[in-house]
């Protein structure tokens, strides 16, 4: 399977995750998630978990450079679909965002609160596919380029690694507010 393809495949999981919180916040869940301490601390550990697992895998690999091209088994289009659906779902941010960032654009007196939630969700997830899928246009140029690079081959291994685990500490150190 093309490289593209196989991250245009990922997007689409991710950008099922927005419609999920999307849907979720427009009819109120998320403030029901926000309310019961552990079903948010639940998600926030989940996602810190599956962070730290990508940062060992990043830093484990046998001082092979992640922008190397390497051949690999192809995974199956659902397996990547659930890949970018599930990153996306165990992050608890995106149910921040939308319970938090969206509601101060919504005027009800202008009209369903509901309608205007789904139109703020559309416009924030064409937003995120459309630059989302400039890097996934983009990665292989980019990875190419950067795997050409001699520096490169020791220190973006060590950076992703150290990036996903501080992004991990950072969520498990996150309180709710």
């Amino acid at each position: 399977m093309p490289r593209q393809k196989a991250g245009w495949i990922s997007l689409c999981g991710v950008a099922l995750g927005f419609v999920f919180y999307m849907f979720c916040a427009a009819m109120g869940l998320t403030a029901l998630l926000f309310a019961v301490p552990f079903a948010y601390d639940a998600i926030r550990i989940l996602g810190a978990i599956y962070l730290l697992w990508l940062a060992w895998q990043a830093i484990s690999l046998k001082n092979q450079p992640i922008f190397q091209a390497v051949h690999l088994q192809a995974d199956s289009p659902l397996k990547l679909f659930l890949m970018g659906f599930l990153t996306n779902l165990l992050n608890p941010k995106i149910a921040m965002m939308y319970l938090s960032l969206l509601p101060q654009f919504i005027r009800p007196e202008q009209g369903s609160v509901f309608a205007q939630s789904l139109q703020l969700g559309a416009l924030q997830i064409l937003i995120s596919i459309a630059v989302n899928g400039l890097i996934v246009y983009s990665a292989g140029s980019i990875a190419l380029f950067l795997n050409q690079k001699p520096q490169w081959q020791k220190i973006q291994k060590w950076m992703m690694g150290t990036v996903l685990t501080a992004l991990a500490l950072r969520m498990l150190a996150e309180q709710k507010h």
